[in-house]
């Protein structure tokens, strides 16, 4: 099973806010989730934005999941430094 980490979408229309989940990769967007790690809120004050469980992000990180371009620079931000990896 191909496991990623993504943002899934949630809050009211033209008030955006994102769970960084984990999933797998074949599910739909709006699909079911194997563990939520964390939040996004973009339109909050920049301390605000991004709430992670670093152990959770960590965990699945060893475990083999892929975070998204849009996640890992979110990572990176956070201060979990994610390199990118090539897929076969």
């Amino acid at each position: 099973m191909s496991v990623r980490m993504r943002l899934k979408r949630f809050g009211s229309k033209k008030r955006p806010d994102y769970r960084i989940v984990v999933m797998d990769s074949r599910t739909k967007a709006q699909g079911r989730t194997l563990d939520e790690v964390g939040q996004y809120h973009p339109l909050a004050a920049k301390e605000q934005q991004i709430i992670l469980k670093e152990d959770k992000v960590r965990d699945w990180l060893a475990k083999g999941a892929q975070p998204s371009d849009t996640v890992r620079s979110l990572l990176n931000k956070s201060g979990v430094h994610v390199t990118r990896t090539t897929q076969q």
